[in-house]
């Protein structure tokens, strides 16, 4: 446990100035969102061919990209703590040149043919993940329950810029190191760490004043009790509040739901005769379902509640899974499924993003969203190794079957909290 930080730890703002200031940080986190969500983008589009050119196997090949999702969600914790003691830019800042180091290591892993090397960096490479998830609680910091849900989409729907230009511009970046000891292949991993060092740079000039601590310095001096930053004290603070644990179930589920089947789409479109542009095309669909329309789910989320859009998560999720399970050989089925499939993860990380940081006493917020990113990151790694094996087992309609069942939990509490009358902007 740490004390908290004295009031001069964040500059004086005025109830005038807070708008202003507000806006300031959003466009920085966007800025550097767009920068960190290119440089993951072009890393996790190449992992699993890098890892077959290394091993010479593809059945190593998913190990890449689960070390990639172990790392974020180990580093998710101590990012936390940091974040709890020394504020957001610290915390960001250290995650990306922590995912910098990681491309460093992947390329000098190729180089060398060290799997366990390249594991490694990959493992590395997840710190910027996890910089770009904590950055969509820094955007809620300093704005109210009733326009959390739009601050958080903003920055999420940054990621859309990142996310669609990484994959394409890999190739180009991949062949400038033609004719150098650095494949083809790993070369891309060079300019993501230029793209989060860049994404550090902006966070460590422009996220001033703090954002978490500016929050702090303005929250009344009742609230500002001991800042909790373990595990321990996440977990007691989720365990507290009723709609703490709605809410990370809902970002655990929606997260892994989404992963499970989306990791095997491209598996199912191939064996159904699709070829690598449409599956690219699919693939576009679903991540323009996950980013591009995330400012329409914060509005809802702040408009008619966080139960209600968490309901339209069950519904978009469950009709996502009807769409591509029965898809068979109809690939617009299958692409409109995975649309949906995005538009329903999207719902769910926005409006259980926001009742997560409602629901928990200041003090521990950092903490609580350190385990939610934690506990969303391991799940859906689980989820994705596991769905390999049940389409090899049973099928990709089966898997759909099952994401959809996962929702049921979710179903469940947000029935309950809403027959118990949960009201108010946050609910």
């Amino acid at each position: 446990m740490t004390p908290p930080l004295p009031l001069s730890a964040a500059p004086t703002v005025t109830a005038a100035g807070l708008p202003a200031l507000q806006r300031r940080i959003s466009a920085v986190l966007v800025v550097s969102q767009i920068l960190g969500g290119l440089g993951v983008a072009i890393g996790i589009a190449l992992a699993p061919m890098l890892a077959t050119e290394v091993t010479g196997s593809e059945a190593l090949s998913g190990l890449a990209p689960t070390a990639s999702v172990a790392g974020t969600a180990l580093l998710s914790l101590p990012l936390a703590a940091l974040m709890t003691s020394r504020g957001r830019r610290p915390g960001l800042v250290l995650a990306y040149l922590v995912g910098a180091l990681g491309g460093g290591l992947v390329v000098l892993g190729t180089v060398v043919r060290s799997f366990p090397l390249l594991l490694l960096g990959m493992a590395a490479f997840g710190a910027g993940s996890s910089a770009n998830l904590q950055a969509r609680f820094a955007a809620a910091d300093l704005v109210g329950p009733e326009r959390r849900g739009r601050a958080i989409s903003t920055v999420i729907w940054a990621t859309t810029i990142g996310s669609v230009l990484g994959p394409n511009i890999a190739a180009p970046a991949g062949r400038l190191f033609h004719g150098t000891p650095v494949p083809e292949t790993a070369g891309p991993y060079l300019w993501s760490a230029a793209a989060f060092l860049l994404a550090g740079a902006v966070v460590a000039v422009l996220l001033r004043p703090d954002p978490l601590l500016t929050a702090r310095a303005l929250a009344p001096r009742s609230t500002q009790g001991e800042q909790k930053r373990s595990l321990r004290a996440g977990i007691a603070a989720v365990r507290e509040s009723p709609m703490a644990k709605l809410a990370m179930v809902t970002v655990a589920v929606s997260h892994t739901a989404m992963v499970s089947i989306m990791v095997m789409t491209p598996v199912h479109l191939g064996r159904h005769g699709a070829d690598l542009q449409l599956i690219g095309l699919v693939i576009s669909g679903h991540i323009a379902g996950m980013y591009a329309f995330s400012p329409v789910m914060g509005w809802l989320a702040d408009r008619f509640g966080r139960l209600s859009v968490i309901g339209l998560t069950v519904g978009l999720l469950s009709g996502a899974a009807l769409l591509a399970g029965t898809a068979g050989p109809r690939h617009g089925q299958t692409a409109l499924g995975l649309f949906v499939l995005g538009l329903g993860w999207s719902a769910g990380m926005i409006a259980g993003s926001a009742l997560l940081t409602d629901s928990v006493p200041q003090a521990a917020r950092a903490a609580v969203q350190g385990l939610s990113d934690l506990t969303m990151n391991a799940a859906a790694g689980i989820g994705g190794a596991a769905a390999g094996l049940i389409v090899a087992q049973w099928g990709y309609g089966p898997l759909n079957a099952i994401g959809a069942a996962l929702l049921l939990p979710v179903a469940a509490l947000a029935l309950r909290r809403s027959l118990k009358g949960a009201g108010g902007a946050g609910a």
